[in-house]
């Protein structure tokens, strides 16, 4: 309904509303008909959907179908174990998830919780998800509007609403009926939305739309049939499951016909062959990932990142570009003064001289009076004060400069105003003064130059020089600072308003140049992005000038020849030739939210993996697209946190470096369990499958090969997500969008690795069966012993175990120290004797298990010295 092209009492007629407000019974009676005034959840699945989501997976399917193989056979206990794996997997991801969501709520929460509206005619408090048609809201200057209004009243009032529209600039608010079909949101003067802020002024206004009604939860419910994408990880373990399941299925095949063919007891080939199926299974896998997304997640929350998906943790170790916005999140989202013009020459605001005393007498000393008087910014205790971030600026310089507005209200007593509008481009106010009346006005340099006649001076006014002046106004707009000029004037009396001469005639105080500066780590975080290969990309709907000057500022703009694009000139281009340009693109000005969607697809369609922060309602589509969608937790809507992957609770950039850290950090983990398990299990196949075409009988039995598997890959698998990051994980590349689970070198290692540990098990077996030792237990606890060696190789590609330090993973040291112990319970308890059927070593016997196990270790840390001796 077009509500803007009706009157006002039309429109309270047509609510049944008055201007007094609604009945208590009435807005009871309207809530249990309408609902609350809430946004519904993206969403919306139960706790049970949740909880069954999280048997899925394929690696999961494969699992359960093994656990149910076991228990064919008779495997109770592998079942059982495979089973409790399974779950505690299905249950980690769940409480992080419902977690999550519980999180998301809280911050929704924390969007608007109260509002003040008129019921029986009188101002009461009540939750905003109260609200109902035909209510009369309040709205005061901070306020964040509730639901979607039909104003009322309007007072100086106006609105942020660029989280709907795009339009960085407040928009003020009138209240009589406007006319036009179909008149676009921004247009809508006379209405205010859900989710918007109020900058400046009051008002009140009619509930004419709530909850999923509104033009909010309108675009809120275009965003719920789209789905999310898979992670990097998840793709890559995806095909990996698939194709190990086939090698597995294959070689337990291979191994049973072996032996069968050897003359092998058919069922112990068939135990034997679902043992190794079960074995080479890495069924820790899910649970590794599981647990180290959660505890990475838990981590990151600490560091002000909230998670809302858990696999997102990881998408992020392979992000290669980080598409931020400007305000906010580069920078304070606190306009500054950076520089002042003051009697012919610039200075810095700390530079300005000290107070002169009562009454002021220098230049410097009006302008800070001046910054204090000629501004509607509320004292709230503090030197920041509450109100428009222009005025806040001036505000702040001027307390700064020991004249606060508290204190000058009482030397300097508003008379009169002229409030600001977009005609005339300024403000004056009018002060009862010492000697009669004085006025300040504020506004354009460009208008208030042609509105002056002199320029103040120590010695007094002296003629003013235009030339000279437009000459610093451009000096300062040139280094992307926005230019206001202050001015003054003196009365007998306050004169009329209406007058046209009011603001003519002034005497020019000062320039003041105001900036919102970058904040001080984000330098750091974009120093650090380059270093890791990560390319930072701005994207602002500010000036170019004032987009080029922060960018240049943190870092994303430097010597290379990287572009600066403008909305304007985005649009002009089709994506395809787009494309072509985007890689060099560092910059993006004057762009509207909506263009975000188009720079995610050309940058992924070149192949990267796209982080994209945002926080209004429009940006709610290339949040989605984006490989992780970061939301703003202080600024964003509630739509942008839901269609985003992760929630910034401090909107810092910093913060997305953090954890992007942290996310290449848990997928090395990831990577290092993988190929510790793949690893030792290769070694067993071998081992297993080579002994009967060299003659030799299997070296485990069924039983040994599924303890070996449940002991080693559970504990110090574990441990390796602890692992802390290796110290040029920001100083390597992103992971190529391509690049396997085997790539990098990871299959040969697999490979060789692998098939040499099962040669050494082989020549073990030989060496002991002819000396007559106990053989079977000693290849059982060289391949028990050896996995432990693995886990310590793997910690690090690259670095010596002996430089990363044995104890900095004090988790790994107690798993190996806890394994070796069990194994040795299994080798040496007599009850293990006969479940296990192993027998107990002699100490030379044992020597030689655990001296091979340690020659494992140092093949491993030679064939990394060697690989850092090739690369210098």
């Amino acid at each position: 309904m077009e509500w803007y092209r009706k009157t006002i009492a039309d429109t309270l007629a047509e609510l049944g509303s008055s201007p007094g407000g609604l009945t208590a019974e009435e807005a009871a009676q309207r809530l249990a008909l309408h609902g609350p005034n809430e946004l519904v959840e993206k969403l919306g699945r139960t706790p049970l959907a949740m909880l069954l989501a999280q048997f899925t997976d394929f690696s999961i399917l494969v699992l359960l179908g093994a656990a149910i193989l076991s228990a064919a056979v008779g495997d109770i206990h592998d079942a059982l174990a495979i089973l409790a794996i399974v779950v505690l997997n299905a249950v980690i991801g769940f409480i992080q998830e419902f977690r999550a969501e519980k999180a998301i709520a809280a911050l929704k929460r924390m969007a608007t919780p109260s509002t003040t509206v008129l019921r029986d005619g009188t101002p009461v408090q009540i939750p905003a998800g109260t609200i109902v048609p035909g209510d009369v809201v309040l709205l005061e200057a901070g306020n964040v509007v509730p639901a979607d209004l039909r104003l009322v009243e309007a007072v100086r009032l106006q609105a942020e609403e660029s989280a709907l529209t795009g339009e960085s600039v407040p928009v003020e608010k009138t209240v009589s009926p406007l006319a036009g079909d179909r008149l676009p949101l921004g247009d809508r003067t006379n209405l205010t939305y859900k989710g918007t802020v109020v900058v400046t002024g009051r008002g009140r206004g009619v509930a004419v739309a709530t909850g999923m009604g509104t033009e909010l939860g309108k675009i809120a419910a275009m965003l719920q049939a789209t789905g999310d994408m898979k992670t990097p990880l998840q793709k890559r373990l995806a095909g990996f499951g698939r194709r190990l399941a086939l090698v597995i299925i294959l070689l337990c095949a291979v191994v049973f016909l072996l032996g069968f063919l050897r003359g092998e007891p058919p069922l112990l080939m068939f135990l034997t062959a679902v043992s190794l199926a079960v074995a080479a299974i890495p069924e820790a896998l899910p649970a590794v990932v599981t647990i180290s997304l959660a505890l990475g997640a838990r981590k990151m929350v600490r560091q002000n990142a909230l998670i809302r998906r858990l696999p997102a943790v990881e998408t992020l170790g392979s992000v290669t570009h980080i598409c931020s916005d400007k305000t906010g999140t580069l920078t304070l989202n606190r306009m500054t003064v950076e520089q002042v013009w003051l009697e012919g020459r610039l200075v810095s605001p700390v530079d300005l001289p000290a107070p002169a005393g009562s009454p002021a007498v220098t230049p410097g000393d009006w302008l800070l009076a001046a910054s204090a008087l000629c501004n509607d910014v509320h004292y709230d205790g503090t030197a920041a004060g509450v109100g428009d971030p222009t005025e806040v600026a001036l505000y702040a310089m001027a307390a700064a400069g020991g004249y606060g507005k508290k204190e000058l209200v009482h030397r300097f007593p508003r008379l009169a105003e002229l409030p600001f509008d977009a005609g005339r481009m300024c403000m004056t106010t009018f002060h009862r003064g010492e000697e009669g009346v004085v006025s300040f006005t504020k506004g354009a340099a460009e208008v208030l130059l042609a509105r002056s006649t002199h320029v103040l001076t120590s010695s007094g006014p002296s003629p003013l020089d235009r030339d000279g002046l437009s000459r610093a106004s451009e000096q300062m707009a040139d280094q992307g600072l926005r230019v206001l000029a202050l001015a003054m004037r003196r009365w007998e009396r306050v004169p009329d308003l209406l007058e046209s001469d009011v603001e003519a005639g002034l005497t020019l105080i000062g320039l003041v140049g105001m900036l919102d500066p970058p904040r001080e780590e984000a330098v750091a975080a974009v120093a650090l992005c380059r270093g890791a290969g990560i390319t930072p990309v701005m994207i602002t709907g500010d000036h170019p000038v004032t987009a080029r000057v922060i960018a240049r500022r943190v870092g994303i703009l430097t010597d290379g020849g990287e572009l600066v694009l403008t909305g304007r000139e985005l649009e002009d281009l089709s994506l395809e030739e787009f494309e072509r340009e985007v890689e060099r693109v560092r910059v993006y000005a004057r762009v509207a939210p909506e263009q975000k969607l188009k720079i995610v697809q050309a940058l992924q369609e070149r192949g990267y993996y796209v982080a994209m922060t945002g926080d209004g309602v429009n940006d709610a589509p290339a949040l989605q697209r984006a490989d992780i969608g970061v939301a703003m937790g202080i600024t964003g809507t509630d739509v942008a946190k839901e269609a985003a992957a992760m929630i910034l609770l401090d909107d810092n950039f910093a913060t997305i470096v953090k954890a992007v850290r942290e996310g290449r950090r848990i997928y090395a983990n990831i990577l290092k369990f993988i190929v510790y398990s793949i690893t030792s299990n290769t070694g067993t196949l071998v081992a297993i499958c080579c002994a009967p075409l060299i003659g030799l009988p299997l070296p485990l039995l069924p039983i040994q090969i599924l303890w070996l598997n449940l002991l080693c890959d559970s504990l110090p698998g574990l441990a390796l997500t602890a692992e802390p990051a290796e110290p040029d994980v920001m100083e390597r590349p992103p992971v190529k969008p391509d690049e396997g689970i085997f790539d990098s070198g990871r299959g040969w290692f697999i490979a060789g690795f692998g098939i040499l540990i099962g040669i050494v098990a082989l020549i073990l077996q030989q060496y002991a069966m002819a000396a007559g030792m106990a053989w079977q237990t000693m290849v059982f606890t060289f391949l028990v012993a050896n996995r432990m060696a693995v886990a310590f190789t793997v910690r690090s590609g690259r670095q010596s175990l002996f430089r990363i330090g044995i104890f900095s993973n004090r988790l790994l040291v107690v798993a190996v120290l806890f394994t070796l112990a069990l194994q040795l319970a299994a080798v040496y308890l007599p009850l293990a004797h006969s479940l296990f059927s192993t027998a107990s070593l002699a100490p030379a016997e044992l020597a030689v298990t655990l001296i091979l196990a340690a020659g494992m270790l140092a093949v491993g840390e030679g064939e990394k010295w060697l690989l850092r001796l090739l690369m210098r």
